[in-house]
């Protein structure tokens, strides 16, 4: 029988070590309390089964009692990253319709009243809970015509005696970027992520003997949310870090004795960089890492020559983080590969054709397919969506090019669309397109992804109106207020027209020839 995230959680050992973070220790125990006394405290605020309560904070352990509390309600908690500014923030909590919004206004000295002050008022039209958190006394916040309530308020509310809600509740939601202007929100239940949690746990080794993890992965991608539940699975505990730094998380790999990571690809070369030992961390049994970085090719190979176990994994909003691994077996050229073997024995993968629909043998490249009980219940509040990601025969359509391997496992090449990957996060090249032609001076901009010098970047084009130039600057500028920073394009240029050509169904821009012309301009 399928578990709920309330029982998931209250059956967990209450005296076992958590989380460690700045200031001590959690145990499940204390998580588990804190997540009844937050549950309570926001029933008090009217939050109930369905509402969406959006999560804008980095790492810490209070992400995890409020996303369990929000569960324990039937509420969905909504993930923000931090990084996000006003263009995000309006659109997620705009077709989110969020009722209530959690954020740290002291950190990292982000403006985030100033951010929502620029909001357009209808995007935030069912917004009427603020809930501000902090650390070192009251952070004063006010932001007209919503209730602000402390965070001290809530953790020591009465615990929350009530029954919570079922297995099958949504509970969370992810935003991702695709093929179109607006990202999609993926939507799951809580006894898919309950069970995925449970079979990451032996899948990475997480159930051996000493096992403790880095989390130093935003809980609000889909990354670190997945390998921070299977860590709770697993009873391994973990070591949080607001956010990811290579210094301090070099060091806590060593100190903490730290034996399971996972990151992007530039993360993990980072925290190579950072410690110049021949043998930098020699209780870290595994590093899964993401293919992110195309420069970063032969960071397998670099790893192993400095004594760490680097794995390629698969994973994506849709099925969760941390679906495949490559076994750690296997020789370094087949490690680096992403995709890898299923995590779950309740999972499964085919590839097909995506012109013909036939299921592919082993070798032969096409789509990948996913089913299992981490794969999605929907895009949330769009169906027609929902229906076009799956088959006829219940498969999640993922988008992604690849090929199965004779052993079982399956290997992934590329996307198949030209979603970007920039500052480890999935960005749609639409998104930023769209901020660009609402410039009053634009009447048209593509974007494209590169890699300059180990770094993948965004390199906007546009079309101007007529009248006269705009600069530069000014355009990197106006893009600069309305999004988050990784997603600023490196450079923009003005075009007279775009490269095109025919085709049966109508002209097409010739994205390839953008890509080579970003090169050549940049170089």
């Amino acid at each position: 029988m399928a578990d709920s995230l309330s029982s998931f959680l209250e059956d967990l050992p209450a005296a076992r070590r958590a989380i460690d973070y700045v200031g001590g220790c959690y145990t499940a125990g204390d998580l588990a309390r804190e997540t009844r006394r937050v549950a309570h405290g926001l029933r008090a605020l009217g939050i109930g089964p369905g509402d969406r309560v959006a999560l804008w904070l980095p790492n810490i352990p209070a992400w995890l009692s409020l996303f369990f509390a929000c569960a324990r309600l039937g509420a969905i908690a909504v993930s923000l990253n931090t990084r996000f500014r006003a263009h995000e923030v309006q659109d997620i909590l705009g077709r989110s319709a969020c009722k209530a919004l959690v954020l740290w206004p002291g950190f990292k000295a982000i403006d985030f009243r100033r951010i929502l002050e620029a909001v357009e008022p209808t995007a935030l039209s069912a917004l009427s809970e603020v809930v501000t958190y902090a650390e070192d006394g009251e952070e004063r916040f006010h932001f007209a015509g919503r209730r602000i309530t402390p965070w001290a308020t809530l953790a020591a509310a009465p615990e929350d005696t009530a029954t919570p809600a079922g297995a099958q509740a949504r509970c969370v939601i992810f935003t991702t970027s695709g093929t179109t202007k607006a990202p999609k929100f993926v939507c799951h239940a809580q006894a898919g992520v309950v069970q995925h949690a449970r079979d990451v746990v032996s899948a990475f080794g997480l159930d051996e003997a000493g096992a403790r993890v880095l989390q130093a992965l935003p809980l609000c991608g889909v990354f670190g949310f997945t390998q921070a539940l299977a860590a709770l699975a697993a009873g391994a505990p973990m070591r949080m870090l607001p956010l990811f730094d290579a210094a301090p998380a070099a060091e806590f790999l060593r100190t903490d004795a730290i034996t399971h990571a996972n990151g992007g690809d530039d993360m993990l070369e980072r925290l190579l960089a950072a410690r110049p030992e021949p043998q930098p961390f020699p209780q870290l049994r595994f590093f899964g890492y993401a293919k992110f970085n195309p420069a970063l090719d032969d960071i397998v190979a670099q790893a192993a020559a400095r004594g760490v176990l680097a794995c390629g994994l698969y994973g994506m909003s849709e099925c969760l983080a941390l679906y495949a691994l490559q076994p750690r077996h296997l020789p370094a050229a087949e490690r680096a590969k992403g995709g890898g073997a299923l995590s779950s024995p309740h999972a499964a993968v085919r590839v097909r054709d995506p012109d013909t629909g036939q299921v592919l043998t082993p070798g032969e490249p096409g789509e990948i397919e996913l089913r299992g009980p981490s794969v999605m219940c929907e895009y949330y509040n769009d169906p027609q969506a929902t229906q076009q990601a799956f088959t006829e025969d219940g498969w999640f359509r993922t988008g992604d090019l690849g090929y199965l391997e004779t052993d079982g496992r399956f290997c992934y090449v590329t996307r198949m669309g030209d979603v970007l990957r920039l500052g480890g996060f999935l960005t749609s090249p639409q998104e930023i397109e769209a901020v660009l032609e609402s410039h009053p001076s634009v009447l048209g901009a593509q974007v494209v992804g590169i890699t300059l010098g180990r770094e993948p970047v965004a390199i906007g084009f546009v079309t101007l109106l007529a009248g006269p130039p705009v600069a530069e600057t000014a355009l990197r500028d106006w893009c600069r207020t309305q999004l988050a920073g990784y997603k600023l394009p490196r450079r923009i240029f003005t075009l007279a027209a775009f490269p095109t050509t025919a085709s049966a169904n109508g002209t097409k821009i010739q994205r390839a020839k953008l890509r080579a012309l970003a090169l050549t301009l940049t170089a």
